[in-house]
């Protein structure tokens, strides 16, 4: 196994639990981690579609770590899904001000992730 394979594995394992929180018992998990309430199904049904949308990119990355055909594609994913919640995360700070101390957490670690992804990509293409 190489190390953009093992890359992917850790972001797969270190996404698995944010999945999680977004999607198992989101009232119980989002309102202990950030202190917001969730009112309905509507908002219950919209967090266990991004947990879902986790787990399929969870499940690809993991696909990418076992198959070096699939490596490349699963990084391009993997850079593409974190610089897009950084951006969004970015505009909420620009237009929000500052979230809850784990939200930022996040960004910084969403912004480091897609930075290694996009550093793997490119030392890829060099080396083929």
């Amino acid at each position: 196994m190489n190390a953009r394979q093992i890359f992917l594995l850790i972001a797969a394992v270190g996404l698995t639990p944010i999945a999680l929180s977004y999607g198992t018992v989101p009232q119980a998990s989002l309102k202990f981690l950030f202190d917001i309430p969730l009112h309905g199904t509507n908002v219950t049904h919209i967090f266990r579609a991004i947990m879902g949308l986790y787990f399929a990119l969870i499940i690809f990355w993991i696909l990418g770590a076992r198959s070096e055909k699939l490596t490349r594609p699963a990084l391009f994913s993997l850079t593409v899904f974190m610089f897009g919640l950084a951006a969004g995360r970015t505009l909420s700070l620009l237009l929000d001000g500052m979230p809850h101390w784990l939200l930022f957490v996040y960004l910084i670690l969403e912004i480091l992730f897609g930075a290694v992804g996009l550093w793997m990509l490119k030392t890829m293409r060099k080396s083929e």
